[in-house]
C-alpha cells in the first residue's frame, strides 16, 4: 500500500507509541492534512465517535488504549476490559461500514498465556489463560485479533493484528500509578538520588524477564506492515532479546550512578514469569528488525526523563 494519498486516522496519536508513528508517516512524505490523529477527548467508546473517525478514511491505525503497570491493571481490570474492548470493537466496525481499506490493530504481549514456551511464537497465542494480574487487558485488546479475521471471513475486510512487546523510550509515560517498568524504575532512581536516599523499594523478586523494544524501532514496524502486510495471522513486534528485573534495575543504578541498596519486596507480583517474543514473522513478512542498542535506548531514556524533571 502507497500510503501517500491516503486518508489516515490513527487513533491515540499523541499518545508515546502514537506520536513517534504519526512522525514516521509524516518522514513517509504524507502530507499533516492526511493524518487525522486523535486523542483521549476522543471518547471511542461512543459509536458516534468512531464513525467520525472513520468517516472518508482509507486508513485506520488504532493504537488507543487503557493502558498501565501492574499496579494498575490490579486496581481497574473492569474498567480496563471494556474501555479497550469497547474501543476496539466499535471502531473496527464502524471502519467496515465506512469501507475503510485496511485497519491496523495494536494487540499486546499481555494476550499470551502465562507458560508460554519462550521466544513466544505467534501460535500459542491460543494455548492458555493470560497471566492473572493484566488478562482482563490482555484478553480485551485479543479479541481485536478475533474480530479482525472474522471481518476478513465474513466481509474481507483487510485487517491486520500486530504484537508489541513492552515499549521504552523518551516520552513515556513516568506517572507511579500507570507507568510501567522502564519508567519506574528510572523515576524511583532519580527521585532517591534528589532526596539523598540510601535505598529504593522495587516489587517482586527480580527473577521475571522482559523483552523491551525502543518506542522509535515499533513506530517503524507498524508503519512497515501498514504498507506492506496483508494477511489474518497476528505478527510479533519484538527486539529478539530478554533482561531479568534485577539485572534491569542494575543497569539503571549503573547508568544513573545510584549506589544505593535495592530492596525486593516480594509481596508484590512479578506478573508473568518471562516475556520474549520470536520475531522471525515480522522479518518475512515486511523486513522489520530492531535497530537500537538496549543500553542506548535506556540511556535516552535517562536523558530525556531528567531533562523533564
Amino acid at each position: 500500500m502507497d500510503l501517500k494519498n491516503k486518508r489516515i486516522t490513527v487513533t491515540g496519536g499523541t499518545g508515546f507509541l502514537g506520536q513517534h508513528v504519526v512522525k514516521k508517516l509524516s518522514e513517509r512524505g504524507i502530507p499533516q492534512n492526511q493524518i487525522f490523529v486523535l486523542n483521549s477527548k476522543n471518547d471511542l467508546r461512543q459509536k458516534s465517535a468512531c464513525n467520525l473517525a472513520t468517516m472518508n478514511k482509507n486508513l485506520v491505525i488504532h493504537l488507543a488504549g487503557d493502558v498501565g503497570g501492574i499496579g494498575y491493571n490490579q486496581k481497574n481490570p473492569g474498567q480496563m476490559f471494556y474501555n479497550n474492548l469497547m474501543m476496539g470493537a466499535q471502531l473496527m466496525e464502524s471502519a467496515r461500514i465506512a469501507e475503510v481499506e485496511k485497519f491496523v490493530a495494536i494487540g499486546t504481549i499481555c494476550a499470551y498465556p502465562k507458560h508460554t514456551p519462550v521466544p513466544f511464537a505467534e501460535a500459542s497465542l491460543w494455548h492458555g489463560y493470560p497471566e492473572e494480574t493484566n488478562a482482563p487487558y490482555g484478553l480485551a485488546k485479543k479479541m481485536l485479533l478475533v474480530q479482525a479475521q472474522a471481518y476478513r471471513q465474513q466481509y474481507d475486510f483487510n485487517a491486520i493484528y500486530l504484537l508489541p512487546v513492552n515499549l521504552y523510550g523518551p516520552g513515556d509515560n513516568f506517572n507511579p500509578e500507570t507507568s510501567h517498568v522502564i519508567p519506574a524504575l528510572i523515576k524511583k532512581v532519580a527521585d532517591a538520588k534528589n532526596k539523598k536516599q540510601k535505598h529504593i523499594d522495587v516489587w517482586g523478586s527480580g527473577t521475571a524477564s522482559r523483552e523491551f523494544l525502543y518506542v522509535e524501532d515499533c513506530a517503524e514496524g507498524i508503519v512497515l506492515a501498514t504498507e506492506k502486510y496483508n494477511k489474518s495471522n497476528p505478527v510479533n513486534l519484538g527486539a529478539s532479546r530478554e533482561i531479568k528485573i534485577i539485572d534491569l534495575i542494575h543497569l539503571i543504578c549503573k547508568l544513573m550512578k545510584f549506589k544505593g541498596e535495592i530492596r525486593w519486596d516480594k509481596s508484590q507480583p512479578d506478573g508473568q514469569p518471562r516475556r520474549m517474543v520470536d520475531g522471525t514473522l515480522a522479518k518475512k513478512e515486511f523486513g522489520f528488525s530492531a535497530k537500537t542498542d538496549f543500553e542506548e535506548g535506556l540511556k535516552k531514556t535517562i536523558k530525556w526523563y531528567l531533562g523533564e524533571i
